[in-house]
C-alpha cells in the first residue's frame, strides 16, 4: 500500500526543504561527543545513525511512520484545526528531527516518560507532543489515543531504532548558550541583514517560512520565546543558507529583538514550574520568578482550555 501525498504539499515541501534525508544523514557533526556508558547491544552513541524512512512502505507500521513524517513536516496542512500559526513542527526539528543542536527528535522516546522541571509532574512522550502544538505552534492539543498522535509516535519511535532506554545522542537538544546579553537595536540591524530575506520585514514569514511573531508565531509559552534558547537554534542554524556564520552575542542580539516582538499568549502559563526554579529569561511570571523582558502577548482566539495540556492525574481521589 502506499500512502500518497498530495502535489500541491510536495510542491510546499520543495521550497520549505533544503536537505533531503541523505543529506541530513551527511551533515558534519560539529558536536561534541558522547560519554559512552555500556551497552549490552554495545550501542555507540558516537556511530549511531537513525533510518531512513521508506518512501514506499509496505505494512501498517511503516505507513504510520510514514504519515507521522508526512504530518510532522506539514502540520498546518495535515492538520489545521490544531495548529494555530504557520509553523510546522519541522520549522524548529529541522532535517525532519534529525539535526544536532536543532532540538532533534533522534533519540526522543528513549528518554520518556520523564520528569519535567516545566510540568512539575513525571509526563509521556504523547504529553510532550501536545506542549508543540498547544506552545511553539500555538494550536490545540491532540487526542493521545487519535490516529494522528500515534502516527507521530511511531515515526519518533523508528528514527530512535536501537537507541537504549535513557541513553542520549549527540546534539541532542539546543546547546547552552554562554551567558551574555542580547541588545535588541543591534538585533533589528542585524535581523534586516540576515533574515529578512526568508522571515519579511515584519517577521510574518515568506511563503513555507515560518512566522517569527505576530498572531501566526510561536507562543509566549513556547521555549524558542527564551532568548537563551532562542540564540542557541540562531547561532547553530541561521541563517538557513548560512547557519553558524553569527557570532554568539550576534545571535543574542538577533534573538533579543526577536523575542521582544508581539505573539499569542499560551494559556495556563502561570502554573509552569509550579516548585519554582523557571530559567532566568523565562519572559511570564510563574511561581518565584518576575517575568524577563514580557512581550506584548494576543489573546488565543480558539478555546483556551484546548491549548493546556494537563499533568497527569492520578485515578484515586486525592492523589
Amino acid at each position: 500500500m502506499l500512502v500518497r501525498v498530495p502535489v500541491r504539499v510536495l510542491a510546499a515541501a520543495a521550497l520549505a526543504t533544503a536537505c533531503t534525508l541523505q543529506e541530513a544523514s551527511n551533515r558534519v557533526d560539529s558536536t561534541a561527543t558522547v560519554s559512552q556508558r555500556p551497552s549490552a547491544k554495545g550501542w555507540n552513541p558516537n556511530t549511531w545513525q537513525p533510518p531512513v524512512v521508506d518512501s514506499t512502505p509496505d505494512d501498517p507500521f511503516e505507513i504510520a511512520v510514514y504519515r507521522g513524517l508526512a504530518i510532522l513536516t506539514h502540520t498546518r496542512d495535515s492538520l489545521p484545526a490544531y495548529v494555530g500559526g504557520s509553523l510546522n513542527c519541522t520549522s524548529c526539528h529541522l532535517d525532519e528531527g534529525r539535526r544536532p543542536n536543532a532540538a532533534p527528535l533522534v533519540g526522543a522516546v528513549a528518554r520518556f516518560p520523564k520528569f519535567m522541571d516545566r510540568s512539575g509532574a513525571v509526563v509521556p512522550i504523547e504529553d510532550r507532543v501536545n506542549y508543540c502544538f498547544t506552545r511553539s505552534l500555538a494550536g490545540s492539543k491532540l487526542p493521545p489515543d487519535s490516529r494522528e498522535m500515534q502516527d507521530i509516535v511511531a515515526y519518533l519511535a523508528f528514527i530512535s531504532t536501537d537507541v537504549p532506554m535513557g541513553e542520549h545522542v549527540r546534539g541532542e537538544g539546543l546547546a547552552k548558550m554562554p551567558p551574555l546579553t542580547g541588545d535588541s537595536l543591534r538585533g533589528r540591524r542585524l535581523f534586516t541583514d540576515n533574515c529578512v530575506r526568508c522571515h519579511g520585514n515584519d517577521g510574518a514569514g515568506l511563503g513555507p517560512i515560518p512566522a517569527l511573531w505576530g498572531a501566526k508565531s510561536f507562543s509566549i509559552g513556547a521555549s524558542m520565546a527564551r532568548v537563551e534558547r532562542a540564540a542557541s537554534f540562531i547561532r547553530h542554524n541561521m541563517p538557513f543558507d548560512r547557519p553558524g556564520t553569527l557570532t554568539d552575542q550576534e545571535s543574542y542580539d538577533v534573538a533579543a529583538y526577536v523575542t521582544a516582538m508581539t505573539r499569542p499568549d499560551s494559556p495556563g502559563k502561570e502554573t509552569d514550574w509550579p516548585n519554582g526554579g523557571a530559567p532566568a529569561d523565562v519572559p511570564y511570571d510563574t511561581k518565584g520568578h518576575k517575568a524577563y523582558r514580557p512581550p506584548k502577548v494576543l489573546p488565543r482566539t480558539t478555546n483556551p482550555a484546548a491549548a493546556i495540556v494537563a499533568t497527569p492525574a492520578s485515578v484515586l481521589r486525592n492523589k
